[in-house]
């Protein structure tokens, strides 16, 4: 899907997803649950799909 497309389906503004999708912006845990309404999923399904992308360790302390 078209950044710009995501963006208006999740009422947020393109520019705001382009940063969230380069990793320049954290997202609220409201954008997180607009964007997955928008991709037609859960919060909990598009955070288990990105935790899921994650390098090894990448979530381990210290």
């Amino acid at each position: 899907m078209a950044q710009e497309a995501l963006a208006h389906l999740a009422k947020i503004e393109r520019s705001h997803a382009g940063k969230i999708e380069r990793g320049e912006h954290m997202p609220t845990l409201a954008a997180v649950l607009k964007i997955a309404k928008a991709l037609g999923m859960s919060g909990a399904e598009l955070l288990a799909e990105a935790e899921a992308l994650l390098p090894a360790g990448y979530l381990a302390g210290g």
